[in-house]
């Protein structure tokens, strides 16, 4: 079974409901989730490892994923063996459930991991796929407020939108009501943005701190709302609008909440930030799994408010297409986006659901409750995974979902077929209604790569994040400071030539080199960079040093010399200056400086030739190449689209030939039945004419007969001809698929492009040196 196919997610296999047959693997577009969409079904239906195969199938694909966890089920993506033995198995057993089945943990292991490999040979996967599962990504799980996984920050501070942001009034708007909503859920209040005082009294203050680019800090705010910067609210005074008294007692209940012991989890960790959640580092895809098991109902809203609303704001900065850039999977999403009610975590759904496409990030919403799910929202989701239910009243809910979106997308939509199919569902057997195709089908979901263990506990996520938790938390290596060469010994501080300033580092034993600030302009119209920086610049000496003195320069990090004094330490030693460092060369240190600016600090930024991409100044690696891995699969897309459409013509000649060929094939085949009849019917005829009619009409009779058979005879070889004529259109159109998929699978063979280095060279005109000073560094 091929299933390896460019931009298309394994799902599974057709499946036929009465004979339980298997059929061709399902292959699911990955652009057709752009629309979105809705995976339901009852407990045990098999919904959580169809969620769990998409979410894989996204990773080996190099799509990467948000998934909100609620359950502490989707975990299980991390429990990956490519090996398949029992061992790899046997920490995540149950002991009390190999005890209710009369089994060791070892023998519950084996049996456990006998099942896997017979399931993934099943749908035609095995250790390989897993392998190649782990290579495409990683997986890590985040416990928001806790600290099983990896910790997020939350509420250290509300951090300033993108500037980009501001003049888009709604997203605007969107993104302060998400942070106020959140907040004052955590409180327990239920806040209405238009009427609620404390929405618009925080909402107020967030606005203020935002539009001059201030992040705030959740103490600031706490503060705020007591003493506010304004004194004025729409028509009314501040007094009139919210009087003190009550501004405090707003005041002391977020204070409380900043001020209790669990308030410090959510300090904790890195920054909320979507780029770091999609990619890692080096520009792999990410699941960022978001456990929140351990919160409490007003936590969870919080943090689902927040987190949905960073989503949105990220991804409006982010350029239009029409591949799938990222997905955002949000499993049990009852009570996040309910039919009536309109809790703080409806809006960013809504925004995402309607308005994603045009960015390339689709929604997935799993629910086993269709009843308790706004159905006019999903009519926004073009494609359904509708597993077994549980009762009609869900059927029901679920057939008006599916008629809202079919109606949206301008589908057609068979009530009643649907109908009879849902009631025939079992497990792992789900329908695919997918706007984008003519009809449903029906299908039997993969084996999952991942071991569904079920909810991890606490204890497992630990062990699971440990190492990586362990591997965030080490110190970086720093990268040098150059430093002057050692010297055998040390003696006198020397005279610093033509008055330089010196400066001095806490150490015994030290070694001369130069320091200078410098300001450099960098521009490139083709490249739109107009940048100005101020660089650091060590260069270091030694007695043998003459000539450019800034020849081995370098270029560090202002923050790595902060500790550098005015004055030495008074154990402090010295090594000699270069014999060259007079005060004539000293006068010409600036004039040197500027022109190894020019040649040796260009600005570098990333490139990417082969797609006519180039990075912006100080672009994180992570998003460079995250932008590079959205243009492969722009580019890829558009080749395949291409190829199919340079194909469609041919496939669609042969494709008319073969039903003219096989509408020759049933009316070759009615003649022949017709002409067997008349052959059968003719030499009946004579043979009861020799017995009772003369010789004249016997002969007669029987020359008939002969010519009837001669007739049925040719009948026969049209029909073989006509079937030959077929099996060779069908043997010419299978060619042209296969050609089809050599082509496609070319594409997908193509080397990554390199990613090389475009650099800027300082604008000379430009270039100012600031200050150069004698830096005394350790040897």
């Amino acid at each position: 079974m091929d299933f390896e196919k460019l931009g298309a997610f394994y799902l599974g296999s057709t499946y036929d409901p009465e004979t339980k047959a298997a059929g061709d693997a399902v292959m699911y577009d990955a652009r057709d989730l752009t629309t979105h969409a809705v995976c339901v079904g009852m407990t045990g239906s098999g919904k959580t490892g169809l969620c769990l195969a998409l979410l894989e199938e996204a990773l080996i694909d190099g799509v990467p994923v948000i998934a909100i966890d609620p359950k502490g089920d989707l975990g299980n993506l991390m429990l990956t063996f490519p090996s398949l033995e029992p061992q790899d198995f046997a920490p995540w057993i149950d002991p009390a459930e190999a005890q209710r089945q009369g089994l060791t943990a070892e023998q519950l292991a084996e049996r456990i991991a006998q099942r896997w490999r017979d399931g993934l040979a099943a749908s035609g996967q095995g250790g390989e796929r897993i392998a190649r599962l782990r290579a495409a990504g990683s997986v890590q799980i985040y416990t928001p407020g806790g600290d099983a996984g990896l910790p997020l920050s939350l509420l250290r501070s509300f951090g300033a939108p993108p500037a980009a942001l501001v003049d888009d009034g709604e997203a605007w708007r969107d993104r302060i009501d998400g942070a106020v909503g959140g907040l004052l859920a955590l409180v327990g209040i239920t806040a209405d943005p238009l009427r609620s005082r404390e929405h618009i009294l925080l909402a107020q203050i967030l606005d203020r701190a935002w539009r001059d680019g201030k992040d705030i800090e959740i103490a600031a705010l706490v503060q705020a709302v007591v003493k506010p910067p304004f004194g004025q609210v729409g028509a009314f005074d501040l007094e009139t609008f919210f009087p003190s008294a009550d501004r405090t007692q707003l005041a002391l209940a977020l204070n409380s909440l900043i001020a209790s012991p669990s308030f410090a989890a959510w300090t904790r960790g890195d920054a909320l930030d979507i780029p770091n959640l999609l990619y890692t580092p080096d520009g792999k895809p990410r699941i960022s799994v978001m456990s929140i098991a351990h919160l409490g109902d007003a936590e969870r809203m919080f943090f689902v408010t927040v987190l949905l609303q960073e989503v949105v704001t990220w991804m409006r900065t982010q350029p239009g297409t029409a591949s799938l850039r990222a997905i955002v999977f949000m499993d049990e999403v009852a009570g996040y986006l309910p039919p009536v009610a309109v809790p703080p975590s409806k809006k960013p759904i809504l925004t995402l659901l309607k308005q994603a496409r045009a960015f390339g990030v689709g929604m997935v919403l799993a629910t086993q409750n269709p009843v308790d799910i706004d159905y006019k929202a999903l009519s926004n989701a073009g494609t359904w995974f509708l597993g077994r239910l549980q009762t009609e009243r869900d059927k029901a809910r679920v057939i008006e979902g599916l008629e809202g979106a079919s109606a949206a997308a301008g589908a057609a939509f068979d009530k009643q077929a649907m109908e009879k199919t849902l009631a025939g569902l079992t497990s792992r057997v789900f329908v695919l209604n997918n706007v984008h195709d003519d009809h449903p089908i029906v299908f039997q979901s993969r084996f999952a790569l991942s071991y569904l263990a079920g909810p991890l506990s606490r204890a497992q996520v630990q062990t699971l994040m440990g190492p990586i938790k362990q591997a965030a938390s080490a110190p970086a290596s720093a990268s040098a400071v150059a430093r002057p060469a050692a010297v055998a010994s040390g003696g006198a501080r020397p005279v610093a030539p033509g008055g330089l300033a010196e400066v001095f580092a806490p150490d015994p034993s030290l070694g001369p080199a130069l320091l200078a600030t410098v300001k450099a302009h960098y521009v490139d119209a083709k490249r739109d960079v107009d940048v100005w920086r101020e660089l650091t610049i060590v260069a270091p000496l030694d007695e043998a040093t003459a000539g450019d003195f800034w020849e081995h320069a370098v270029v560090v990090d202002a923050a790595r010399l902060a500790g550098l004094a005015d004055t030495p330490a008074d154990d402090a030693r010295f090594a000699p200056l270069p014999r060259a460092l007079d005060a004539k060369a000293a006068n010409k240190l600036g004039t040197q400086l500027g022109a190894w600016v020019i040649r040796g600090a260009p600005l570098e930024l990333r490139a990417a030739t082969a797609l006519g991409l180039v990075g912006k100044p100080d672009q994180p690696e992570a998003m460079f190449r995250s932008e590079v891995a959205v243009r492969l699969r722009e580019a890829r897309d558009a080749a395949v689209d291409k190829l199919r459409a340079k194909y469609a013509p041919k496939l669609a000649a042969i494709e008319a030939k073969q039903r003219t060929a096989a509408d020759r094939i049933a009316r070759e085949q009615a003649q022949a039945s017709s002409a067997t009849a008349d052959s059968a019917i003719n030499i009946g005829a004579s043979v009861l004419g020799a017995i009772f009619g003369g010789r004249r009409a016997t002969a007669s009779r029987i020359g008939s007969a002969a010519r009837s058979v001669s007739r049925t005879s040719a009948q026969r070889g049209d029909v073989e001809r006509a079937k030959a004529t077929a099996a060779q259109l069908d043997a010419d159109h299978a060619e042209l698929e296969a050609e089809l998929a050599a082509d496609v699978a070319a594409i997908r063979a193509a080397p990554e492009p390199e990613i090389t280095t475009a650099q800027v060279a300082a604008r000379k005109a430009d270039t100012a040196v600031i200050r150069i000073s004698l830096a005394w560094l350790p040897v």
